[in-house]
């Protein structure tokens, strides 16, 4: 009861911080670099990665691990809203953890090729030069580096890890690991100096085979270590290698969360006595660590803790990490069987007078951005960040916060590895979230992913009405915005029906109003799943009246990119809808798509072509909304592409005049189009990549026109929506 009490408390400072007047301090995104600009000569298909990420001492330049491509990317940051590629270095292995030290980076390496048989070295690389300066071999398979405040002594953390094919990944699997130290002397490591602290023998979990992760020092030298496979957290003083304390990171009793992949949102189910299993840590102070509880085979409890050195917690944070990325459209549904949002990375950074925590999600790609008040974290924002946030740097001097994203999706023709970049200043509001939701009748977040249609309400200005696509397969909704809010505010959902239950397997990509305070929804069939194209009536209780499927006549010529919009022209018996057909059809020219009319007094149909800009080599080109305003007809019209690759994001219009649908059957007249702005530039302006599914657009009782991104359901993306006012028309 407790921890609700504390989930709820969180979900009203979120709300609140939304609703803040007059400047405070916000971290804002001001740029992503894409790390394959660092590897232009990659094979086709390569997969990128930015992992660690550490900072030359003067902050203008960013260095990366990449352990896919088996080398160190640098990124010149001294314009740091522009980025600019800094070159690789190539190692033999794969990087793990790297650090810099006066003119030199530190680089340990995992050059294992037999799990029983661990191995790797530490390689110091010339900064100035990119020479390799020195190589000190390990004796072992490394993970993690630190280094002590005034840089004259590294702690590795030398994992020697399991072989996750083996037992199913459970541990013992010796050999077990250690901590290794070195002295170093301006910048460049001594190897003679070489010593480990066995942790074998403290754990209570596999204590034979300690699996060190992450580490940290403090300004006294001492080293905090965790033990993610065994549950275990370990200081050490540096100076001597001793053990000064070690005690088990416990668990937790999370209620109030998604534990089931079941195509729905549903935060009323618990997991009891949930190992931690931390993995990043980092020190508040001399006295006081925090952890970012990632989780492994056992356990994941889903957030991040705070410790004394003795092992005393000193906060949790329980399930809160969850409900604020189900507020802002971020919780990974695909997720909820396992751990959740999977805090992995973490940073903390004193900027002026002000310590923040940084804890990086791995599944909802946010950060949660936390005041260090000495006693409870202070929730402050989150950021947007790209898909699998884990190198985490705070760069206090340039008032930036770093983010290094390790997964890589170009060979889906999805986004790549990102780093970035954020800077810290005054302002009257986050830039992000641009929409959020509020709490339901139960006091809980109201669910959300995947905005894929949008209407605006006939009457009330700044109202509109969202749906999500087949991503929540059992839980289709019609969502109540409020857009004169900032950030535009979720404040109602209402689950579409079918004799009481939820209609399930539906792929809602339109809403329309009916005009009688219910709506048409246009659904995405898939012929290979048995799910129809059609078009449902509902009424404002989301109750399925009529369902419509599309004419024989249509379906002859399918494929599954159907309907992407819908939207309605005149009133009552006289009401026509107008459905945007995504791509060519079976009975399509190339470059001509369908847009299709229904009226549902007479259940006539009808169609016109109208004329796709050509794709781009190896993109197609579609319709994703069909919005009716005044005299005209708009179009939301886009390529698949994202990132660097995108081209096409533009809004169309045609004149309403040439909207008179013809019988299927015969040759279907051509519409013209007028462009009326190109989205790139608004999509740019976000500072991340571009977001490829713009998929709904309305146009309210102001003539104001509102856009919104499909974020896919946190699934292979970055779990962005971005929602924005292009005014009026």
């Amino acid at each position: 009861m407790r921890q609700m009490k504390r989930i709820t408390a969180l979900s009203a400072a979120l709300l609140a911080t939304t609703a803040v007047a007059g400047a405070e301090q916000y971290f804002n995104r001001i740029a992503s670099f894409p790390v394959a600009l660092n590897t232009p000569d990659a094979e086709d298909g390569q997969e990128n990665s930015s992992e660690i990420i550490t900072a030359t001492e003067d902050g203008m330049t960013l260095i990366y691990s990449n352990a896919l491509l088996g080398g160190i990317g640098f990124v010149d940051i001294t314009d740091p809203s522009s980025p600019q590629p800094g070159g690789f270095v190539a190692l033999e292995g794969s990087p793990t953890s790297v650090t810099v030290i006066g003119p030199n980076a530190l680089v340990t390496v995992d050059t294992t090729e037999d799990f029983t048989q661990p191995a790797g070295y530490i390689s110091v690389i010339d900064l100035a030069t990119k020479e390799k300066l020195v190589t000190c071999d390990l004796g072992g398979q490394p993970d993690a580096i630190a280094k002590n405040r005034d840089g004259e002594l590294i702690a590795i953390s030398m994992e020697n890890q399991r072989n996750e094919d083996l037992n199913d990944g459970e541990i013992p699997q010796l050999p077990g690991g250690n901590v290794t130290f070195f002295d170093v002397t301006e910048g460049t490591v001594d190897c003679a100096s070489m010593r480990s602290t066995d942790l074998a023998g403290l754990a209570e979990i596999a204590s034979e085979d300690a699996e060190p992760e992450y580490t940290d020092f403090n300004s006294a030298d001492e080293l905090v270590v965790t033990l993610q496979e065994n549950n275990h957290i370990v200081v050490i003083d540096g100076e001597t290698g001793e053990v000064t304390s070690h005690f088990s990171a416990g668990a937790v009793d999370l209620e109030g969360i998604d534990t089931e992949e079941d195509g729905r949102l549903s935060f009323t189910g618990s997991q009891m006595g949930r190992l931690r299993e931390p993995d990043a840590v980092q020190w508040l102070d001399d006295d006081r660590f925090v952890t970012a509880n990632e989780g492994d085979y056992e356990g994941g409890a889903r957030g991040f803790t705070v410790f004394s050195k003795d092992g005393t917690v000193l906060y949790e944070s329980g399930a809160s990490l969850e409900m604020i990325a189900a507020h802002l459209g971020h919780y990974p549904e695909g997720r909820s069987d396992a751990k959740g949002v999977e805090p992995e990375g973490m940073e903390v950074g004193t900027f002026g007078e002000t310590t923040y925590i940084f804890v990086n999600q791995e599944r909802s790609s946010l950060v949660a951005v936390y005041r260090d008040t000495g006693a409870d974290p202070e929730y402050l924002q989150s950021l947007p960040s790209g898909v699998g946030p884990e190198g985490a740097l705070a760069i206090p001097s340039r008032n930036l916060y770093v983010t290094a994203n390790e997964t890589d999706l170009t060979p889906d023709g999805l986004a790549g590895s990102h780093v970035m970049i954020f800077e810290l200043g005054e302002r009257d509001a986050p830039a992000y979230p641009q929409i959020m939701s509020g709490l339901d009748e139960a006091g809980k977040p109201i669910g959300w992913v995947a905005l894929s249609g949008l209407v605006a309400d006939a009457e009330e200005p700044g109202k509109l009405y969202a749906v999500n696509d087949s991503y929540l397969s059992m839980m289709p909704t019609i969502y109540e915005i409020d857009a004169t809010q900032t950030p535009a505010m979720i404040t109602k959902g209402t689950l579409v029906t079918r004799g009481g239950d939820a209609a399930q397997l539906l792929d809602i990509e339109g809403i329309t109003l009916d005009g009688e305070d219910g709506f048409w929804l246009a659904s995405e069939g898939r012929s290979d799943r048995l799910i129809p194209h059609a078009l449902y009536h509902v009424n404002a209780e989301g109750e399925i009246e009529e369902e419509v499927p599309f004419p024989p006549d249509l379906l002859a010529s399918e494929i599954r990119f159907g309907a992407e919009g819908v939207t309605a022209i005149g009133e009552g018996d006289d009401m026509i809808l107008w459905i945007a057909i995504q791509r060519e059809w079976g009975d399509d020219d190339k470059g001509l798509v369908k847009l299709v009319s229904y009226k549902p007094e007479s259940g006539e149909w009808g169609a016109v072509h109208y004329p796709l800009e050509a794709p781009a080599e190896g993109a197609w080109v579609g319709l994703s909304e069909v919005t009716a305003h005044a005299d005209y007809v708009y179009i939301v019209e886009r390529d698949n592409q994202i990132a660097g690759n995108a081209t096409l994001k533009k809004l169309y219009r045609v004149p309403l005049a040439q909207m008179v649908g013809v019988d299927l059957e015969g040759g279907l007249p051509v519409v013209s189009k007028e462009e009326v702005r190109d989205f790139l530039p608004d999509l740019e302006a976000q500072g991340g990549y571009l977001l490829d599914k713009i998929e709904g657009f309305a146009i309210d009782a102001d003539g104001i026109g509102w856009v919104v991104t499909d974020n896919d359901g946190v699934d292979d993306s970055s779990g962005e929506t971005n929602f924005w006012s292009i005014g009026a028309l």
